[in-house]
């Protein structure tokens, strides 16, 4: 079965890093894909960078916007695709057959959603790993010990979206752990883990880039169980997550997220 995979990328003032996010779309050896690029209004070069490609891009917009979920929401809702992925400016695939795995993985199982690892990198040099986020299967109350899917690498079906809803814009930094809470959790969509490095992630992002964002993020986080009605230990939990994460950076992938 031949699907069409919608690729969304947002990005803002994001010139030093987009065109590799780009290509790193572009060469992908699947060919159904529709790009969807969703620019907030950059006054960088990003929108002459986007220009060199735009014969193969679907769709581009670059208007104001009301931050990086906002933006996603608005290419899911441009999105024509019978998958989605959202891959952000400064991150890339690891190389030009994620896509097609990905679509393999659906074709076989009939899931609903597709995962898999990601490596995060210095921002300066893609090859230079600083932490490995392996991941695993999804077990049902996962998300209460800690364990999420890495987001730029979760691809969904478009009906799912369309069933379950998009990006919740009071959730501030952390509105795509609360649409993965969601969707896993609250709904039980099906999932399928690829176990292998899918993603690179660039170091530093909307919710990486400083510890008063991650104390920010872990607010929203416990914010996304409320409203999902999920109970989940209030004073142990910011524990769950932030151990995981120091094996991983002392062991770059030897533990499991």
């Amino acid at each position: 079965m031949s699907l069409k995979v919608s690729i969304v990328t947002t990005t803002y003032n994001s010139q030093k890093t987009l065109e590799e996010t780009i290509k790193s779309v572009l060469s992908q050896s699947y060919k159904d894909i529709e790009y969807i690029i969703i620019d907030g209004n950059s006054s960088d070069g990003t929108i002459e960078i986007v220009s060199k490609y735009r014969d193969r891009i679907s769709k581009f917009i670059s208007e104001p916007d009301n931050g990086i979920y906002d933006a996603m929401n608005k290419g899911l809702k441009l999105a024509t695709g019978d998958v989605v992925g959202i891959l952000n400016s400064d991150d890339v695939y690891c190389d030009n057959n994620v896509v097609a795995k990905v679509v393999d993985i659906f074709n076989q199982t009939d899931s609903d959603s597709v995962y898999g690892d990601l490596y995060y990198v210095k921002e300066d040099d893609l090859t230079n790993v600083v932490r490995y986020w392996k991941s695993s299967v999804f077990k049902k109350g996962s998300f209460k010990k800690g364990w999420h899917p890495a987001h730029p690498t979760f691809f969904v079906k478009k009906e799912i979206y369309e069933k379950y809803g998009y990006f919740d814009l009071s959730m501030e930094v952390s509105a795509d752990f609360e649409l993965m809470l969601r969707f896993l959790e609250k709904y039980n969509i099906s999932a399928k883990y690829i176990p292998q490095v899918i993603v690179k992630m660039r170091m530093g992002g909307e919710s990486n880039s400083s510890i008063k964002n991650i104390i920010k993020g872990n607010r929203s986080i416990l914010k996304a169980f409320d409203k999902n009605h999920i109970k989940v230990n209030k004073i142990l939990y910011p524990l769950y997550r932030f151990f995981p994460k120091i094996i991983q950076i002392l062991k770059k992938g030897k533990g499991s997220y």
